[in-house]
């Protein structure tokens, strides 16, 4: 028994003795994360030494406005880069504020009345002001109002070379002064400022400023600097910090002005639009054309003194497929605008929304490039029938006088419609020898018939010549096609709105930013162009071209998926700089997560979140955002039977 328990002890002692061994040679997290060195021999920066050096430049703010404001006192600091920033502040207690408060105000009268012995009126009124500025502060202080800190600024920032930290430093302090802050680098003293702007809570600068409590609440960063617009409208509230989003849609910031946004059924999509065009309807004064595929819009265009105009069916209302408009274009060379006619790119708008009508609902796979070169010789002819070229002068009458070079009054010749079209199409198979296009002539006899009014066609709403033009300072357009039927007549109305939408509203737009409106295309539930080809090519050259004219294309739509599988779509979602994606359903959450590199939180968060609450992204930033209409507009914006009887109750009833 003793022989065992000597043993178990020498065993113990040993093990003991190898523990300590292993835990002498056991790597720290400094051996992990720490550079090799820092060559502090230079005065003005030090240098990294690592497997890739990097140079440190340590600044403090030297001097300060008389008053700062929240949040743009350090916003240019916080939001630079590759920066670090600490803010060491040191409270002073009220017996030492009172006792210099006191000193400052007896020297300042002092002053005073030297200033009004010498009869510099000037100075003595801005000594007066001072002197009761500091009293205001000392009675503030006494009351517990108000109190007085010394706050010291370190700026630490770093570049891969030289060259490019003190082309930051400069940068840095060009920003900084436009909000009258100076900051200037700790010369001879890089080690010590770069120590205190370590973790470690220890100032070894000791330039301090004096703030109050008002003031020294500016210097706190809780604010959303990278999302959002200086300027804009306030588009909602951010979750994480409660303060307001302001959105400019048009801000020269974005590479692209078009939007896009996503959302399940009842994620309040239509909420957010109507806000969003109602706000900026007002407070910017951006005109919008909605193109309504349920209806819902019509309200808005009331609310907001626009118009609203109904295609059905039934309705009066004739929007002609074949109509054009000259365009004002801008040289790039010597800037100036000029108006011209694009016949050949009509030509083509005009062949592919005939060639969906040709397809027809059930997509037919016998339309095919020969069909599609019979419609594009047929729509060129009756342009050239009426003598319309690419000159300007072929688009108006011969009566009217060719001196008006400025074209205000002149009369336009009627346009080609569908049934014309038809008819041309008729004359040119009588004609045709070639047994190769002998069907597909055929082919469009038949189907096409539905589409003319002469006939009786039960789809020959865009048979006739244009008895609507879209006017301009309309705050608010609305199409409504939510009459027509959902399979394939609603489609077909989006794509052939969109090219007279483009025809009759875009292209007016100057490509001058100084000249042109601001305006916006909404199309709502997009995804039902995307069953058909040439209606998706058309929305995706729209969201291309649309910036040049600067004109915000906004997509709104109900499943991500849909665009995301269907490679001809993603272009509408490259071409969009802004996304707002709503409540989704888990089954949508896994595409977007992918696409937008969104965090395991951000995806759950998606799939749980309120109605009208969502993730904004702008570009590479993302804010989450809760959006919420005032009492005013929630009488146009909101869809929700049970949400207005609810609202319609609180009213009613406050209690």
């Amino acid at each position: 028994m003793r022989k065992n328990k000597k043993i178990e002890q020498e065993q113990a002692i040993q093990s003991e003795n190898m523990q300590g061994v292993l835990n002498k040679n056991a790597k720290t997290i400094k051996d992990l994360i720490a550079p090799a060195g820092i060559d502090a021999s230079n005065t003005n920066h030090l240098e990294i030494v690592s497997n890739r050096s990097r140079f440190a430049r340590s600044m403090v703010v030297s001097t300060i406005p008389r008053m700062c404001t929240f949040p743009e006192f350090l916003r240019s600091m916080y939001t630079f880069g590759d920066a670090n920033i600490s803010v060491f502040i040191n409270p002073i207690s009220e017996s030492t504020s009172q006792t210099d408060l006191n000193r400052t105000i007896n020297e300042l009268e002092s002053e005073r009345i030297v200033a009004m012995d010498k009869g510099d009126i000037n100075r003595e009124r801005i000594l007066a002001q001072k002197r009761l500025e500091a009293e205001e502060l000392r009675d503030q202080i006494a009351a517990g109002f108000n109190k007085i800190f010394e706050s010291s600024i370190i700026c630490t920032l770093f570049a891969y070379n030289l060259e490019d930290l003190n082309k930051q430093t400069e940068f840095l302090a060009s920003e900084m002064s436009k909000t009258l802050i100076g900051v200037k680098p700790a010369w001879a003293m890089q080690e010590e400022a770069f120590k205190s702007n370590m973790p470690y809570c220890d100032n070894k600068i000791n330039k301090a400023h004096s703030f109050d409590r008002r003031s020294m609440a500016t210097v706190f960063p809780f604010f959303t600097s990278d999302v959002g617009h200086e300027k804009g409208i306030p588009l909602g509230f951010n979750r994480q910090t409660g303060l307001p989003i302001l959105f400019d849609n048009f801000s020269p910031k974005l590479t692209n002005y078009n939007m896009i946004i996503f959302g399940k059924s009842g994620a309040g999509k239509g909420v957010t639009i109507k806000t969003l065009t109602a706000r900026s309807a007002v407070l910017m004064g951006i005109e919008s054309l909605a193109l309504d595929a349920e209806g819902e819009y019509g309200v808005v265009a009331e609310s907001l003194g626009g118009i609203n105009v109904t295609i059905s069916p039934n309705s009066n209302t004739i929007i002609n497929l074949f109509d054009l408009e000259p365009e004002i274009v801008r040289d790039e060379i010597t800037g100036r605008e000029r108006t011209v006619l694009n016949i050949e790119n009509k030509v083509e708008d005009v062949t592919q929304a005939l060639l969906t009508m040709a397809r027809g609902s059930t997509r037919s796979t016998e339309v095919n490039e020969l069909t599609k070169q019979i419609i594009a010789e047929a729509v060129a002819e009756e342009y050239a029938g009426l003598g319309i070229t690419n000159s300007l002068e072929s688009l108006y009458t011969d009566e009217t006088p060719a001196f008006r070079k400025n074209y205000l009054g002149r009369t336009k010749k009627e346009m080609p419609t569908i049934g014309s079209w038809y008819k041309r199409i008729l004359q040119n198979a009588s004609k045709n020898d070639n047994p190769d296009y002998r069907f597909h002539y055929s082919y469009l006899a038949k189907v096409m018939r539905q589409y003319v009014r002469e006939y009786d066609g039960q789809m020959a709403y865009f048979d006739g010549q244009s008895t609507f033009e879209l006017l301009d300072s309309v705050p608010f357009i609305n199409l409504d096609i939510s009459q027509l039927e959902e399979r394939f007549a609603r489609p077909l109305a989006q794509q052939i709105l969109l090219s007279w939408i483009w025809e009759k509203y875009v292209k007016k737009n100057s490509e001058d930013r100084t000249k042109a409106t601001k305006k916006r295309v909404l199309v709502d539930e997009a995804w039902m162009l995307l069953p058909y080809p040439e209606a998706v090519d058309f929305l995706n050259t729209m969201a291309r071209r649309a910036r040049k004219r600067n004109v915000s294309l906004a997509v709104v739509s109900q499943k991500f998926q849909d665009f995301y599988e269907k490679q001809e779509a993603q272009a509408v979602l490259t071409s969009s700089d802004t996304k707002l994606f709503l409540a989704q359903d888990k089954s949508e959450i896994e595409y977007i997560k992918e696409v937008f590199k969104l965090s395991e939180g951000e995806a759950a968060f998606l799939t749980t979140c309120s109605r009208g609450e969502g993730l904004l992204k702008v570009g590479e930033d993302t804010a989450i955002i809760a959006i919420k209409p005032t009492q005013k507009e929630f009488e146009f914006v909101e869809t929700n039977v049970n949400e207005i009887v609810r609202h319609n109750r609180r009213k009613t009833d406050p209690k």
